[in-house]
């Protein structure tokens, strides 16, 4: 059994660490199950264990914390759906690579509810979303906006920390970093490709997309 919370009030970051830390050694112990926990931050930037100084552009504009996931700078806020996944890959088979192409194939079936496609693109983590409404790139390439960014950490690989989503942020927090370091391509939501989708709506599609994506861990080799 996965445990599904969601919490309606903004979660302040140093609480959730500290509840995915003990949570996680829980599962671990075999004392607590797994756990998705669907949240939203108030204004922060994170940064990641690959994260370049000069790619927080702002520092003084949102708190920065440095988180031990994977990735670089990511920001967070209202109005994004945060989803950290606590699952036990010891009994979900012990690949690390297999696990992220879920976490991916997750959230674009979750999209796909909304007729959004969803991405993955070579080097470029997350889901990405072409954009031909846009002008092209300066090398002639249609225009590309991430919309969900994943960071994963294990620990007795039990993961921590997760997806998230963009829903109806504020998109102009995203420009005091260079989000996953990546400044060739821009940022986008499901509002601001004119969905009026809610919270609501992408946690219902998340739950529904989970069952699909994710074997039974009883079965995993």
């Amino acid at each position: 059994m996965v445990e599904w919370i969601t919490s309606e009030q903004l979660v302040p970051y140093e609480e959730a660490i500290t509840f995915m830390e003990d949570r996680v050694a829980k599962i671990a112990a075999g004392e607590a199950e797994e756990c998705i926990w669907l949240l939203e931050h108030p204004p922060l930037y994170t940064a990641g264990t690959s994260a370049k100084r000069e790619d927080l552009t702002e520092p003084e504009r949102f708190p920065v914390y440095e988180s031990k996931r994977g990735g670089q700078y990511t920001y967070h806020g209202p109005g994004q759906r945060v989803v950290y996944v606590m699952l036990d890959l010891n009994r979900r088979g012990k690949d690390i690579r297999r696990f992220v192409t879920q976490l991916e194939t997750w959230v674009i079936d979750a999209l796909a509810s909304f007729n959004i496609s969803g991405e993955i693109r070579e080097g470029r983590v997350g889901v990405w979303v072409s954009r031909p409404d846009r002008p092209k790139t300066a090398n002639g390439q249609i225009a590309e906006d991430k919309i969900a960014a994943i960071g994963i950490r294990l620990r007795k690989w039990v993961s921590f920390h997760g997806i998230s989503i963009n829903v109806e942020p504020e998109l102009s927090h995203f420009t005091g970093i260079v989000p996953c370091g990546i400044s060739d391509f821009g940022v986008t939501s499901l509002v601001d490709l004119g969905l009026p989708v809610t919270l609501e709506d992408v946690d219902v599609a998340l739950q529904q997309s989970f069952q699909k994506t994710f074997s039974d861990p009883h079965s995993a080799g």
